[in-house]
């Protein structure tokens, strides 16, 4: 499809303000300015007297939130501090974010959000999103209509099952959707009028939540095998009627139902897993970085991932993906990838491998061939010394698991070990990164799912990239919009990777730090953007445009946080196809 078609096909001119009047404009968080309403526009929105006098600039009200914020010693008041500004005052809150990316996002999600899912019944204050639950069988599109705004195009959606290390969090894993959203559109401009956070509420299995008389969650043990399926599929049903532009990002779904859902509806609607296929292209960037710094090709290298759950089996699919075209053949990626469970080694010979480990259980004869017995070990560190791996991926989710031996294990093996430990949030990490660090003689290069502050090792400072998918995920959902795909697809996230890691070259962190700072999200998420954009085009899955009209769309899309005035009410482009037609009209396509 042509630029021009597409501009033809919607010809909707930026959408207006339609401002309130009265205290009503001041209980709406999209049009509240609080102190930055000027004295002409409180007199022309009737508000005149309902505000104390002085007038602030957003720039003065950034510095007293600052301030509110940090006040707070507690992380969890943090949290809920930030929530309310946001249901107070949209944009401030935006504001607030993209100015302290590196400060916030803490707070607003890992590891601060953990907290939040765990307390979500007690420090509930405001609605935000849709609550789903099993009583709203046969009526699930009529209760995404009752949402105000209509043309929603970036739904994340959880069942709370699994969320971040912490497991079934009920309905508090609500928190996640919302804090996803929220950085979508800090980091990547897109507009949260765009966007609606949803919590599959069916039920849970936590007899901590449902013996809490506070628990505002569903009150019902789990829907399980038809039922759950069912309940899904009229949700898929209902958005693909009611938002039928939309991109739906499954979050936190337990490793069976994220494998299979993403499977089945993949080719249904355009949508993704993160925790499957954000992570992988994250934790691949992380690798290529550490690869360039090192000298190293991908193609040599030997992973062992220690976890094979959603993210550790969504690491190796994009690794394999990576791999191959490298030129690698099949036999040659499936020997470069080792994966471990509780169990032990993933190998066919064991009893009761679930679907999701058989395309990853290695053979009889490549474990032969990687220097393996049969059975193999079980320990880590004879694992280590058994296949000699130099990238060392942890998603399990358990302290402790790098232990020690292990570590020396990959120092041994090798001069500059890449040592992944990813679970999150910080209490589940796999090791610190001073561990890392101590027991590799300060060699390895490290990298963590949760912040951790500089580790400072014989006179040298090690500042420690965080392997966040907030690095991929806006970028990812700003390519998919722009161009309209149909389809999200490996390849996609394989260009969203390359990217990340091109970009951390020139802006890393710090001297050998895999990662940019959360401080360069915006500009990440642009050339991420724009990567992705064009594999959609490349592969047919999205509109045809050039080069230059894609980058011209995605920067006039790109929603910054500022207050429109009252009287010309015209904030930057909401949609993807108005950044569209505006570039063709001012002569960038």
């Amino acid at each position: 499809m042509t630029p021009f078609a597409y501009k033809a096909m919607n010809p909707k001119p930026a959408l207006n303000v339609r401002w309130s009047r009265g205290e009503q404009i001041l209980r709406d968080p999209s049009q509240n300015k609080d102190a930055a309403f000027t004295r002409a526009e409180r007199v022309q929105l009737g508000i005149g007297g309902l505000l104390p006098p002085a007038v602030l600039t957003i720039q003065q009200q950034v510095a007293m939130e600052v301030e509110h914020i940090f006040q707070k010693r507690d992380p969890l008041e943090q949290y809920i501090g930030l929530i309310a500004l946001l249901d107070r005052n949209e944009v401030l809150f935006y504001r607030l974010l993209v100015e302290n990316l590196e400060r916030l996002i803490p707070i607003i999600y890992t590891p601060t959000v953990g907290l939040a899912c765990q307390q979500y019944s007690h420090i509930y204050r405001r609605p935000r999103g849709l609550f789903l639950c099993p009583d709203d069988r046969g009526q699930i599109a009529q209760r995404l209509r009752n949402f105000s705004q209509r043309d929603v195009r970036l739904i994340v959606v959880t069942d709370n099952e699994r969320i971040l290390g912490l497991g079934d969090q009920g309905a508090g894993g609500m928190a996640i959707p919302v804090g996803k959203l929220a950085l979508y559109s800090a980091g990547a401009g897109i507009h949260p009028s765009l966007t609606l956070p949803i919590s599959l509420d069916v039920g849970t299995d936590n007899s901590a939540l449902v013996e809490d008389p506070f628990y505002l969650g569903y009150r019902g043990r789990r829907l399980r095998g038809p039922d759950y399926d069912s309940f899904v599929e009229e949700f898929v049903r209902a958005v693909k009627n009611v938002f039928p532009r939309a991109l739906l990002q499954w979050e936190d779904f337990k490793k069976a139902n994220a494998f299979r859902l993403l499977g089945r509806y993949a080719g249904r609607l355009p949508s993704f897993n993160d925790d499957i296929q954000g992570t992988s292209a994250v934790v691949l960037a992380g690798v290529l970085t550490g690869l360039r710094l090192t000298g190293r090709s991908l193609r040599d290298q030997r992973f062992l991932m220690v976890g094979s759950g959603a993210a550790g089996v969504g690491i190796g699919r994009l690794l394999h993906t990576a791999l191959l075209a490298e030129g690698l053949t099949e036999a040659e990626v499936r020997q470069r990838q080792i994966f471990v469970d509780s169990g032990g080694v993933v190998w066919d010979g064991r009893t009761g491998l679930e679907d999701h480990k058989r395309e990853i259980a290695l053979r009889k004869d490549e474990l032969a061939a990687i220097g393996l017995s049969c059975p193999p070990p079980s320990i880590l560190e004879k694992i280590i010394r058994a296949v000699r791996p130099s990238v060392l991926i942890g998603t399990t989710g358990q302290p402790g698991d790098f232990t020690p031996e292990a570590i020396r294990a990959m120092a041994d093996n090798c001069e500059r070990p890449i040592i992944l430990p990813l679970s999150n949030p910080t209490s589940k990490a796999e090791c610190t990164p001073s561990e890392a660090l101590q027991h590799s003689d300060g060699r390895a290069l490290v990298a963590t799912g949760s912040p951790f502050e500089p580790v400072n090792y014989k006179g040298s400072k090690h500042v420690i990239g965080q392997c966040n998918n907030a690095f991929v995920f806006p970028g990812v959902g700003l390519g998919v919009l722009i161009t309209e795909a149909s389809r999200v697809t490996d390849s996609m996230f394989l260009a969203a990777a390359r990217a990340l890691a091109e970009f951390t070259v020139t802006h890393a962190a710090s001297d050998n730090c895999l990662y940019p700072s959360l401080r360069d999200l915006r500009t990440a998420s642009s050339l991420i953007a724009f990567q992705v954009a064009r594999t959609a085009r490349d592969e047919g899955f999205g509109y045809t445009l050039d080069d230059q009209a894609l980058r011209a769309a995605i920067e006039d899309f790109c929603w910054f946080p500022d207050y429109p005035e009252a009287d010309t009410a015209v904030p930057q482009p909401a949609h993807p196809a108005e950044a569209l037609a505006h570039a063709t009209s001012v002569g960038a396509i």
